[in-house]
């Protein structure tokens, strides 16, 4: 798995789905500064690398998750991801909006899920893991059983552990942001000088200001 780790953030690096900028960071909707974007929907433009990363979520989830009866995305970033992983692996989809429907049926969860079926949900990307955990709380309150989730990246900050601890869902990444760092350094993508300042911005990215504030 760690060769896959590895190659997924090289991947995610090469296509600049994730761009580094630690001399120039980021700003995010919730005013966070960052030295990293992650927008994962770059990938599903080479198809070489959706490609991989279809594969990868199907061998993770073949692994940890056996005999699911379907897939469920989290809009709006994992619908495609997940129908590629439903199609590769013959299951049912399903996705989950962030809210209910203004119109219609008002329905927040897309598709047909019936009570008691086994789901694993798939993400693109955990920060703070707020939108996806909601997610996993709307299928609950549907009737489904949700075995854990996959995401292909994680910031991995302690804050986003801490909620699906206690939330008690199985979360497994295809890669994450400590083997992300040491991809950008051996490709030169980041510096040895930055490392240690990346490292604090993933502990406490909220009052986190820059390398040089």
């Amino acid at each position: 798995m760690a060769e896959i780790n590895r190659k997924v953030a090289s991947l995610l690096l090469q296509s600049k789905a994730i761009i580094l900028e630690p001399s120039k960071p980021f700003t995010w909707a919730s005013g966070w500064r960052s030295p990293i974007y992650c927008d994962n929907r770059v990938t599903l433009s080479y198809p070489e690398i959706r490609n991989f990363i279809k594969l990868a979520f199907t061998r993770v989830i073949q692994s940890a998750f056996p005999s699911p009866d379907l897939l469920a995305g989290v809009a709006t970033g994992a619908i495609a991801q997940g129908v590629l992983v439903a199609e590769e692996m013959n299951l049912p989809f399903v996705y989950v909006r962030p809210s209910v429907k203004g119109h219609g049926r008002q329905n927040l969860i897309e598709g047909r899920l019936q009570p008691g079926q086994k789901v694993v949900v798939v993400e693109d990307l955990i920060s703070t893991g707020g939108s996806s955990l909601k997610a996993i709380e709307a299928l609950r309150e549907a009737g489904a059983e949700v075995l854990g989730m996959v995401a292909i990246f994680s910031y991995g900050f302690p804050l986003a552990e801490d909620n699906f601890r206690q939330a008690m869902v199985s979360l497994h990444t295809l890669t994450d942001y400590h083997t992300l760092i040491d991809v950008a350094l051996a490709s030169g993508d980041i510096q040895p000088g930055q490392v240690n300042m990346l490292e604090e911005w993933r502990k406490n990215p909220e009052h986190w200001q820059g390398e040089n504030k």
